[in-house]
């Protein structure tokens, strides 16, 4: 097996890392402010006009139709240079490909553009107060009216609804067919009259999550996407698209490096032997868990590559990449002491204190996209053909 990328793959990687080092923002700003948003959408228009957001997208969308190998060696990059592009993520990783899937024609002219383009940033309305991983217990409603849906209900934990221009809505049409096959999704104006936006704030102590309530909301028929009460099978695609990719293993492994290089500096400031030797062996375990990390992202870009959608081997993917980073934040808490608990602002903080934030942001990201119980479930009935408990 060749472990090596093909030559325009690599020149590729080397074009991006230039253009980081010409164009990356800095990280000064504080987290979701104000400054860090205007900074970020800066720095995503000079990505789309390179044609990078989505490059793997058909040309008609406003892609390059690129090979699914460079897409991958771009996000590997992003995530290791810690590039802020999180903002435009749920547009092309999950909601564009489920619009290219299923969506009209008249949809994907409107909408894919957009997302290529970082003109407009979306949200996913998934999870409810009743509903996050039993998505079948979805209880908001759209009820057709005329040539509208009304949309009544709530969603929690949705991401940059505060910022977001349209959401992915996945809401019950039918009440009296069976759970699955009553829902339906649907392309939601963020800004339309009866959202109603209450943010709420993460352990680390930003506001990123909101509570969305849609009260009396009306939307044109024409934002259904895809066939009425088939949406519990188009948002199930669309998890699949959301649990893979390479940027966990990637921002590890530039942390780790770090991390190397301070316990470098660590032996001359009076480690004895004993304890390097324990830090060299989470060092190490570290480096292995990463790596294969790694390897199962390459697997699912593999499958992209011959066509082929993945799905179990996406909540493998999901489920090992972020429990690995649970483990990676508590080994390097570890080895950091109580230095490692200190917020970057303070002056006795190492490696920029990013082992604070980074380990409160790992204990989320278990439970979002699919808790690790439910990639087990999926990996055990679809990966390993085993029957529903």
């Amino acid at each position: 097996m060749e472990f090596r990328f093909d030559p325009p793959e690599e020149a590729f990687r080397q074009e991006v890392r230039a253009f980081l080092k010409e164009d990356l923002p800095s990280d000064e700003a504080e987290e979701n402010s104000e400054e860090q948003w205007q900074s970020s959408r800066r720095f995503i228009k000079k990505l789309a006009a390179r044609k990078w957001l989505a490059m793997a997208w058909p040309v008609e969308y406003g892609g390059l139709s690129a090979p699914h190998w460079r897409q991958l060696v771009y996000n590997e990059e992003m995530a290791y240079h810690r590039a802020p592009i999180g903002l435009n993520q749920m547009g092309v990783l999950w909601v564009g490909p489920a619009i290219m899937l299923y969506g009209s024609e008249e949809q994907k002219r409107r909408y894919l553009p957009a997302i290529c383009s970082g003109d407009e940033i979306w949200c996913t309305l998934y999870s409810e107060p009743q509903a996050g991983s039993d998505m079948a217990n979805i209880q908001t409603r759209a009820v057709a009216d005329g040539d509208d849906y009304v949309i009544d209900g709530s969603k929690v934990f949705v991401t940059l609804a505060h910022r977001a221009e349209f959401g992915w809505l996945i809401a019950r049409t039918d009440p009296e067919a069976p759970k699955h096959k009553g829902l339906s999704t649907f392309i939601v104006d963020m800004k339309a009259p009866g959202i109603t936006i209450i943010p709420m704030h993460n352990l680390a102590g930003v506001h990123s999550f909101n509570q969305v309530f849609l009260d009396n909301v009306r939307i044109p028929k024409e934002n259904l996407v895809g066939v009425e009460n088939r949406g519990w099978y188009q948002v199930a695609v669309a998890l699949d698209f959301e649990r893979s990719g390479v940027a966990l293993p990637a921002h590890a492994r530039r942390n780790l490096e770090e991390l190397t290089e301070y316990v470098k500096e660590a032996r001359d400031r009076g480690l004895t032997d004993r304890e390097l030797a324990v830090v060299r062996r989470k060092l190490a375990d570290m480096a292995v868990e990463i790596e294969v990390g790694r390897m199962l992202a390459y697997r699912i870009v593999s499958l992209q590559s011959r066509g082929i959608i993945p799905n179990y081997e996406a909540s493998a993917s999901k489920l090992y990449g972020t429990e690995m980073m649970r483990r990676f934040f508590d080994a390097g808490l570890s080895i950091l002491g109580l230095y490692g608990q200190l917020k970057r602002d303070s002056r006795w903080s190492r490696v920029q204190g990013r082992w604070e934030r980074g380990y409160l942001a790992s204990l989320g990201g278990t439970v979002g996209g699919g808790t690790s119980e439910i990639q087990r479930n999926v990996i055990a009935i679809r990966g390993l053909g085993l029957p529903r408990g």
